[in-house]
């Protein structure tokens, strides 16, 4: 791989660099990036982020979107969720005395604390 070097002016750089981490990337990746879709593919306005070693890197957004997908496809595999059907109704969410009973109920069904 070969080194180059570019000459910005402060500001431009500045804003490189702030835009890079939010890309979760670095100012180098997006150079490289651009270059190369610039020669590749002919384009003339940088990409949204750079390109690693043949492929796109992800955007952060992009990112968390994959992990929630995958998270909820782990819960659909074994068996988690949250089924609407099981939600209590807004009588029983809001009934106070019921929750400290039920609070009361099992704080006397746990052994007591001796400072042994």
């Amino acid at each position: 791989m070969k080194n180059i070097t570019v000459s910005v002016d402060e500001g431009t750089y500045r804003r490189a660099r702030i835009r890079a981490a939010e890309l979760d990337t670095s100012v180098s990746a997006l150079v490289r990036g651009y270059l190369r879709s610039l020669v590749e593919g002919g384009e003339s306005t940088p990409p949204s982020v750079g390109v690693e070693m043949g492929a796109e890197a992800e955007t952060p957004l992009q990112r968390r979107r994959r992990q929630l997908g995958e998270m909820f496809a782990d819960f659909d595999r074994r068996g988690v969720g949250l089924d609407p059907r099981d939600n209590l109704p807004r009588e029983e969410l809001y009934d106070r005395a019921r929750a400290r009973a039920e609070i009361a109920a099992s704080a006397a069904e746990r052994p007591t604390q001796t400072g042994e």
